[in-house]
């Protein structure tokens, strides 16, 4: 996925720098801001396909920084890594609850920040192709979607196991996945949630990426064997 622009928020100037420098040589796009005003304004200004940030920042922390993201229906979705020197367990589900999509703690290995930074731009490009609505395939459509009626039918004899990781979906993200479930296209979904099709598809992608997921079908037997949906 090289190309990409990317948004890197620290105050460190050294590992701003150096983080800013490898990424560019592993060919990716990178715009820097040295806290988290700076990088609200840059993220409105050159809409990047992933942000990298700090949490420990002085006046808005990466918590506050990704708050706010999150509340903006332009990058309620954008995949956001948070870069720590708190590595605790408690940091890191803080950081998942507040809806990062990966947390890596430093000191850190740049080759697994490039990986991390790899695969949710790859994941997110996969996702947002397999929710698109704009040019659906009927028959595709209908498949998924009597399988889905299928699982649904067999819920009882799906054995449940617990998820391998720990899943914090946003009550948006937890909503759009029981109308998935319920066999519903990213259309009616929009319209049952009274929101655009676009942040539809975008809530789709986000779960796709949490479950390691790549349809509907897979994303609802996923729910369904780990008991993530009523």
């Amino acid at each position: 996925m090289a190309g990409e622009r990317l948004l890197l928020v620290d105050d460190e100037p050294g590992l701003r720098q150096a983080v800013q420098a490898y990424l560019e040589d592993s060919g990716f796009e990178v715009q820097v801001a040295s806290n988290a005003r700076e990088g609200w304004e840059l993220l409105q200004q050159t809409a990047p396909e992933l942000v990298i940030s700090d949490i420990m920042m002085p006046q808005v922390d990466g918590y506050q920084f990704l708050k706010q993201m999150r509340e903006d229906s332009r990058f309620e979705t954008l995949p956001v890594v948070f870069l720590t020197a708190r590595g605790m367990t408690g940091d890191r589900i803080q950081g998942y609850q507040a809806g990062c999509d990966a947390y890596l703690s430093k000191p850190f290995d740049p080759d697994e920040l490039v990986a991390i930074v790899s695969n949710l731009l790859a994941r997110r490009a996969a996702a947002n192709k397999a929710a698109s609505d704009d040019t659906p395939d009927i028959a595709d459509m209908a498949r998924q979607i009597a399988e889905i009626r299928a699982l649904l039918t067999q819920r009882g004899s799906v054995a449940q196991t617990p998820a391998p990781i720990k899943l914090d979906f946003t009550p948006r993200e937890q909503s759009v996945l029981e109308l998935v479930a319920e066999g519903l296209m990213n259309k009616e979904i929009a319209r049952r949630l009274e929101t655009s099709v676009r942040n539809v598809e975008k809530y789709v992608s986000r779960l796709f990426s949490k479950t390691g997921t790549n349809s509907r079908t897979e994303l609802v037997r996923y729910a369904l064997e780990h008991g993530l949906t009523k």
